[in-house]
Protein backbone atom coordinates (compact mmCIF):
# COMPACT_ATOMS: atom_id res chain seq x y z
CA UNK A 1 0.00 0.00 0.00
CA UNK A 2 3.03 2.16 0.28
CA UNK A 3 3.30 2.56 -3.30
CA UNK A 4 -0.28 4.27 -3.64
CA UNK A 5 1.08 7.90 -3.77
CA UNK A 6 3.99 7.40 -5.45
CA UNK A 7 2.10 5.70 -7.88
CA UNK A 8 -0.64 8.32 -7.78
CA UNK A 9 1.75 11.05 -8.71
CA UNK A 10 3.00 8.94 -11.51
CA UNK A 11 -0.30 8.86 -12.95
CA UNK A 12 -0.78 12.66 -12.30
CA UNK A 13 2.47 12.63 -14.34
CA UNK A 14 1.03 10.44 -17.29
CA UNK A 15 -1.70 12.37 -17.18
CA UNK A 16 -0.75 15.79 -17.97
CA UNK A 17 1.64 13.82 -20.26
CA UNK A 18 5.07 15.05 -18.35
CA UNK A 19 7.76 13.59 -18.57
CA UNK A 20 10.12 13.82 -15.95
CA UNK A 21 13.88 14.39 -17.27
CA UNK A 22 16.88 12.96 -15.42
CA UNK A 23 18.43 15.12 -12.72
CA UNK A 24 20.76 17.42 -14.71
CA UNK A 25 24.12 17.31 -13.17
CA UNK A 26 25.86 20.21 -11.34
CA UNK A 27 27.70 22.61 -13.37
CA UNK A 28 29.94 23.74 -10.77
CA UNK A 29 31.20 22.78 -6.85
CA UNK A 30 28.24 21.99 -5.42
CA UNK A 31 24.91 19.64 -5.00
CA UNK A 32 22.35 19.24 -6.48
CA UNK A 33 20.40 18.73 -3.53
CA UNK A 34 21.02 18.29 0.59
CA UNK A 35 19.17 17.10 3.17
CA UNK A 36 18.90 18.21 6.79
CA UNK A 37 16.48 16.76 9.66
CA UNK A 38 12.87 16.33 7.47
CA UNK A 39 14.17 19.12 5.11
CA UNK A 40 15.42 19.20 1.63
CA UNK A 41 16.81 21.92 -0.41
CA UNK A 42 17.11 21.27 -4.07
CA UNK A 43 20.01 23.89 -5.98
CA UNK A 44 18.41 26.20 -8.44
CA UNK A 45 17.32 24.83 -11.47
CA UNK A 46 17.10 26.49 -14.93
CA UNK A 47 15.07 25.83 -18.16
CA UNK A 48 17.50 23.17 -19.11
CA UNK A 49 16.30 20.61 -22.12
CA UNK A 50 17.49 17.45 -21.63
CA UNK A 51 19.65 17.84 -24.46
CA UNK A 52 21.69 20.43 -22.73
CA UNK A 53 19.94 23.24 -24.43
CA UNK A 54 18.92 26.17 -22.27
CA UNK A 55 16.32 28.80 -22.81
CA UNK A 56 17.38 32.36 -22.57
CA UNK A 57 16.49 35.73 -22.86
CA UNK A 58 15.18 38.83 -20.55
CA UNK A 59 11.86 39.52 -19.61
CA UNK A 60 10.73 42.75 -20.80
CA UNK A 61 12.95 42.67 -23.47
CA UNK A 62 12.73 39.55 -25.94
CA UNK A 63 10.60 37.62 -24.10
CA UNK A 64 6.98 37.91 -22.35
CA UNK A 65 5.11 36.86 -19.17
CA UNK A 66 3.61 33.34 -21.45
CA UNK A 67 7.78 32.68 -22.59
CA UNK A 68 8.39 32.93 -18.69
CA UNK A 69 5.81 31.04 -17.82
CA UNK A 70 6.71 28.33 -19.95
CA UNK A 71 11.13 28.59 -19.02
CA UNK A 72 9.51 28.58 -15.34
CA UNK A 73 7.57 25.26 -15.99
CA UNK A 74 10.67 23.88 -18.00
CA UNK A 75 12.46 24.62 -14.72
CA UNK A 76 10.30 23.14 -12.28
CA UNK A 77 10.44 19.77 -14.37
CA UNK A 78 13.87 19.85 -13.31
CA UNK A 79 13.48 20.93 -9.91
CA UNK A 80 10.40 17.73 -9.69
CA UNK A 81 13.74 15.97 -11.20
CA UNK A 82 15.79 16.37 -8.72
CA UNK A 83 13.14 16.19 -6.00
CA UNK A 84 12.69 12.40 -7.66
CA UNK A 85 16.95 11.51 -6.98
CA UNK A 86 16.82 13.22 -3.35
CA UNK A 87 13.66 10.92 -2.58
CA UNK A 88 15.35 7.85 -4.42
CA UNK A 89 12.90 7.90 -6.59
CA UNK A 90 9.66 7.77 -4.78
CA UNK A 91 8.02 11.06 -5.00
CA UNK A 92 5.38 9.56 -2.69
CA UNK A 93 8.04 10.79 -0.01
CA UNK A 94 7.23 14.17 -0.21
CA UNK A 95 5.07 15.49 2.39
CA UNK A 96 4.74 19.43 1.94
CA UNK A 97 6.29 21.66 -0.90
CA UNK A 98 7.33 24.38 1.69
CA UNK A 99 9.00 27.18 -0.20
CA UNK A 100 9.68 28.24 -4.20
CA UNK A 101 12.54 30.84 -4.81
CA UNK A 102 12.38 32.03 -7.84
CA UNK A 103 14.73 34.48 -9.62
CA UNK A 104 13.77 36.22 -12.92
CA UNK A 105 16.15 38.28 -15.34
CA UNK A 106 14.07 40.99 -16.23
CA UNK A 107 14.64 45.00 -17.92
CA UNK A 108 14.33 47.55 -14.70
CA UNK A 109 10.72 48.04 -15.74
CA UNK A 110 9.55 44.79 -15.69
CA UNK A 111 7.05 44.08 -12.90
CA UNK A 112 5.52 40.52 -13.97
CA UNK A 113 7.72 38.20 -11.97
CA UNK A 114 5.32 37.05 -9.90
CA UNK A 115 3.47 35.46 -12.62
CA UNK A 116 6.12 34.31 -14.68
CA UNK A 117 7.07 32.22 -11.56
CA UNK A 118 3.29 31.06 -11.43
CA UNK A 119 4.74 28.94 -14.05
CA UNK A 120 6.16 26.61 -11.70
CA UNK A 121 3.90 27.27 -8.91
CA UNK A 122 0.85 25.86 -11.25
CA UNK A 123 2.57 22.56 -12.42
CA UNK A 124 3.49 22.34 -8.92
CA UNK A 125 -0.02 22.29 -7.58
CA UNK A 126 -0.85 20.18 -11.08
CA UNK A 127 1.31 17.83 -10.12
CA UNK A 128 1.19 17.09 -6.39
CA UNK A 129 -1.97 18.67 -5.04
CA UNK A 130 -3.23 21.43 -3.11
CA UNK A 131 -1.98 19.49 0.39
CA UNK A 132 1.34 19.00 -0.86
CA UNK A 133 2.07 21.26 -3.30
CA UNK A 134 0.75 24.79 -2.37
CA UNK A 135 4.08 26.55 -1.13
CA UNK A 136 5.38 30.24 0.19
CA UNK A 137 7.01 31.32 -2.43
CA UNK A 138 9.26 34.84 -3.57
CA UNK A 139 9.68 35.80 -7.28
CA UNK A 140 12.20 38.68 -7.50
CA UNK A 141 13.74 40.23 -10.44
CA UNK A 142 17.50 40.28 -11.42
CA UNK A 143 19.73 42.07 -14.52
CA UNK A 144 21.48 38.48 -14.69
CA UNK A 145 21.51 35.22 -14.42
CA UNK A 146 23.71 31.88 -15.41
CA UNK A 147 23.84 31.84 -19.34
CA UNK A 148 21.57 34.05 -19.58
CA UNK A 149 18.62 31.95 -18.73
CA UNK A 150 15.43 33.84 -17.98
CA UNK A 151 14.58 32.10 -14.48
CA UNK A 152 16.47 29.80 -11.77
CA UNK A 153 14.24 28.57 -9.33
CA UNK A 154 15.04 26.60 -5.92
CA UNK A 155 12.76 24.69 -3.71
CA UNK A 156 12.46 23.46 -0.35
CA UNK A 157 10.67 20.53 0.51
CA UNK A 158 10.07 18.05 3.15
CA UNK A 159 10.02 14.35 3.43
Amino acid sequence: MADAPANAIEAQLVKLGITVPPAPVPGGNFVPFTQTGNLVYVSGQIPKYEDGTVVTGTLGDDLDVAAGQKAAKLASLNLISQMKAACGGDLSKIKKIVKVEGFVRATPDFGAHPKVINGCSDLLVEVFGKEVGMHTRFAVGVTSLPLNVPVEICIIFEV
